[in-house]
């Protein structure tokens, strides 16, 4: 027996147990199950791993992605970089638990817009975990952006106040990394100045629930090509279900 899960806050717009239940099915892999544990506190996480013998790995979402690091006894060396882990491998070696976290959603946001888009400029709506998985992208890309957030606190963020006609030109990337406009709140949206998007514009959503938000509406509307964040959800998927069954606790890649 193999179980695997997603923890949260609040997990009612996730497709994640779908997806991986599905697969499971289509796939005839017997013995596994996915199931979604919402978490309270991120400090309910050693006794849900404790109480679930067969718990081999965990997919994080918000708002834990970042505050769970504190609780894992290692990190891969790329969710170390990006500050953020939204997969965890669970070790049981000698009746003994070990936690190493990973960031697959740098991976799905690599690989699900590849095809996608190639402006040089990025504008990225939120500065939490997701928006530092999608950073650590741009950066690897070359690709220049701003952060935007609401209270913005570092070099690089600026607030929604701050986004004029001159940024709006320049930055035609714009990349929601926020909760904003995912179910059951499907009818709001980041506060930009829509009527400045263009058909140059390029509008990527990692919500995905609903799978046309109304930032993603708004865009077509002015003829921006649109993406929202169901393939970077199987992306990562995949990646994380590679890291679960193909990580041994030393790290080495299995079956290679």
């Amino acid at each position: 027996m193999k179980q695997f899960g997603l923890i949260g806050k609040s997990l009612n717009h996730s497709f994640s147990a779908r997806y991986f239940n599905g697969k499971f099915a289509k796939e005839i892999l017997s013995g596994c199950r996915y199931d979604l544990f919402p978490l309270n506190s991120i400090t309910e996480l050693n006794d849900l791993i404790n109480r679930t013998d067969h718990l081999t790995g965990l997919n994080v979402t918000i708002p834990y992605k970042t505050s769970v690091i504190a609780l894992l006894d290692e990190l891969d060396e790329t969710a170390e970089i990006v500050g953020a882990v939204n997969t965890i491998k669970i070790f049981r070696v000698d009746g003994k638990i070990k936690t190493k976290g990973f960031n697959t959603d740098t991976w799905g946001f690599e690989h699900s817009t590849n095809a996608f888009v190639s402006h040089p400029h990025a504008l990225v709506l939120g500065t939490g975990g997701a928006a530092k998985a999608i950073t650590f992208v741009l950066r690897k890309k070359a690709i220049d952006y701003l952060m935007v957030s609401r209270l913005p606190k570092e070099t690089g963020e600026i607030s929604y106040n701050d986004i004029d006609e001159v940024i709006m030109k320049k930055y035609r990337w714009i990349i929601n990394a926020t909760p904003v406009g995912m179910v059951p709140d499907q009818k709001v949206c980041p506060p930009l100045p829509y009527h400045l998007i263009t058909k140059d514009h390029f509008l990527y959503d990692l919500v995905y629930n609903p799978a046309k938000t109304i930032f993603l509406a708004k865009g077509k509307q002015s003829g921006a090509k649109t993406m929202n964040g169901l393939r970077m959800l199987k992306l990562q998927a995949e990646k994380s279900w590679d890291i679960w069954n193909n990580i041994d606790d030393s790290g080495n890649q299995l079956n290679k």
